[in-house]
């Protein structure tokens, strides 16, 4: 058989990793919604606006939390409020809402979090096995041997619990680059947002029927803000925050994408109602 020569088999192998992502990409990928809890009553966001837009505005505000299947394998993003008994827990944990499509905890394969608020990772420990998706800058902060100014000693080791499966050697991918594929085939993508906290991400859902999907983190959270660039008083950083609500509607524009904002249920409501998909 004759020798093949440094460029052909450097074309073989490129041929072979185009048929491969191709293969990838032809995964049935799907998104559902989670109930994750949220305030029982409107509230008000007078400080969701360094510019003090809103002074009198109230809203009903709901944390969610997100499914993705991608063929048989599982991307949780983010995990909403703990099941402490508090108004604001969800009716029924993740766990629970997972059993009734019958995904087991431990199928989940990655668990991603848009950034470490409390509403946003309070079930995160009940996914130990998962491997931890999180902003390089937010996985430093959570690192502080001291509480930082303005929260308590105990805020601070509350703030910091739901990551002790990682803190005790779970598998953790601390995420410093612009984008992170989760699936290599480009179909689910975190995506750098910083601002409102140094490490915070979006993701980019990309599916077959409904097209692309964008969820927000807390680049932004309701419609209001979304539209006259509202930045919250307790953001990490105003200059970073605007870039990024900058760079979240570029792509939504460029991509044709569906913006679900996610502590706003006037977006959480374009997608299906939990047990069902969208694709």
């Amino acid at each position: 058989m004759p020798t093949r020569s440094p460029r052909t088999r450097a074309l073989a192998a490129l041929v072979l990793g185009c048929c491969a992502a191709v293969s990838a990409r032809a995964a049935d990928v799907a998104l559902a919604r989670l109930d994750c809890g949220g305030p029982p009553a409107p509230v008000s966001v007078a400080s969701f606006s360094d510019t003090m837009e809103h002074p009198e505005l109230t809203l009903q505000l709901v944390y969610s939390c997100y499914l993705v299947r991608h063929g048989g394998r599982y991307l949780l993003w983010d995990t909403g409020n703990a099941m402490d008994g508090s108004p604001s827990a969800p009716k029924a944990s993740l766990i629970e809402q997972l059993a009734r499509i019958g995904v087991d905890p431990a199928a989940v394969e990655f668990v991603g979090v848009s950034h470490h608020h409390a509403d946003h990772t309070g079930q995160l420990a009940s996914f130990p096995k998962a491997t931890l998706l999180i902003g390089q800058g937010d996985w430093e902060a959570l690192q502080a041997t001291r509480a930082p100014a303005g929260m308590s000693a105990g805020g601070f080791a509350a703030w910091r619990a739901p990551f002790a499966p990682w803190f005790a050697g779970g598998r953790v991918e601390t995420l410093s680059r612009d984008r992170r594929d989760v699936f290599g085939d480009g179909s689910v993508q975190m995506i750098s947002l910083p601002g409102h906290t140094p490490g915070h991400h979006g993701l980019l859902v990309r599916l077959a029927k409904t097209g692309n999907v964008l969820l927000t983190g807390d680049v932004t959270h309701f419609h209001e803000n979304y539209r006259s660039d509202g930045i919250p008083t307790w953001n990490t950083s105003r200059a970073d925050s605007l870039a990024s609500l900058d760079r979240f509607r570029r792509l939504a524009a460029n991509l044709g994408a569906t913006v679900i904002i996610q502590h706003d249920p006037r977006d959480v409501a374009k997608l299906p109602v939990f047990p069902d998909f969208a694709r």
